[in-house]
């Protein structure tokens, strides 16, 4: 995906306003296949997968066992024994032998990331510019919610998700039916968008990049992902014990919203201040083009991470003013 095609900021403004398509091809799309799949996966996951009937998503986290990221991935349950993950680009080798190494014998993992396309159709009209070119009534598909069709004749896997904060569709399909999807998509006037639009659109969201806002060394409680940590469930998952822990006693930093008040750009490694102390790091930042400031996301200390909160973002050697905001930046109305 090229880092922009018109401009970042009238892409990120197409999908905001109207709709915009993202080829997002270079993401990890694996298939699990064979005895109880969805139950041999959620032995690996801090989620609970139990009650994923098909048809179903599910966004969820793979940990080590420091109860570190190795990476968030979408769940995609077809059946008991057949599920779709889609993985980061950037780890999906290390995704796939981690995979390899720790599921049974008895279920199957195949990698389909050459063999198939993932264009992501996102913004407000994004469903009345697909449902021409499909059977299915998207206006059942729910959220988190996916179908098997077709589209030009060709088998397609539409999801009911994305990565902007915006509603939206990720299709999956063959490269060739792929290719004239994207060609019809552009005749329809929907604006091709790039890795800057994608990158402004999921920071205002608040979502977080694996990689820049978290990595292995980060938590999911740290990185503000405590809501995918399910410690009732039953059974056993890898990084557990770290994580009741720290439920109980507490973590060492939190991932934050940070407003600047003024003209000043935060970005990724800039150091964040407060009374004369270095405090953490800002993790992600940019202008909002839909909000007009310019916004970050960071670690501080727990103690410094309430809204209203003020800090200082170090830029070239100086330290500029901002504040803890809550997040999302924005939400769709």
């Amino acid at each position: 995906m090229p880092l922009q095609f018109q401009g970042i900021r009238q892409e990120h403004q197409a999908v905001r306003q109207q709709v915009g398509v993202f080829d997002i091809s270079h993401m990890g799309k694996f298939l699990l296949r064979g005895g109880n799949s969805l139950e041999a996966l959620d032995c690996l996951v801090p989620s609970d997968l139990s009650r994923l009937k098909p048809g179903k998503a599910r966004y969820t986290l793979l940990l080590n066992p420091e109860g570190g990221i190795l990476d968030d991935l979408i769940v995609y349950c077809q059946a008991d024994d057949e599920v779709v993950l889609i993985v980061n680009a950037a780890t999906q080798e290390r995704d796939h032998d981690w995979l390899q190494a720790h599921l049974p014998e008895t279920t199957h993992l195949s990698d389909r990331s050459d063999s198939q396309v993932l264009l992501a159709l996102q913004g407000q009209l994004a469903q009345s510019v697909l449902q021409p070119l499909v059977e299915t009534n998207l206006a059942q598909l729910s959220v988190f919610n996916h179908c098997q069709t077709e589209i030009f004749g060709h088998p397609a896997f539409i999801a009911r998700t994305g990565y902007t904060g915006e509603d939206g569709f990720e299709i999956m399909l063959p490269p060739a039916a792929g290719l004239h999807l994207w060609d019809n998509l552009l005749e329809q006037e929907v604006v091709p968008c790039g890795l800057g639009a994608r990158d402004t659109l999921r920071l205002e969201a608040a979502l977080p990049l694996y990689g820049q806002d978290m990595n292995e060394e980060t938590t999911p409680l740290e990185a503000g992902l405590d809501w995918l940590v399910h410690l009732k469930r039953k059974g056993d998952f890898i990084g557990r014990s770290i994580l009741e822990r720290q439920a109980a006693e507490g973590w060492p930093r939190q991932l934050v919203g940070i407003a600047m008040l003024g003209r000043s750009i935060a970005r990724h490694d800039y150091p964040l201040w407060h009374e004369g102390i270095s405090v953490g790091y800002v993790t992600s930042g940019a202008p909002s083009p839909t909000l007009g400031i310019n916004i970050a996301l960071g670690y501080v200390p727990p103690h410094l991470a309430s809204p209203g909160q003020r800090l200082e973002v170090e830029i070239r050697g100086k330290q500029h003013p901002a504040e803890v905001v809550k997040t999302p930046f924005y939400r769709r109305g």
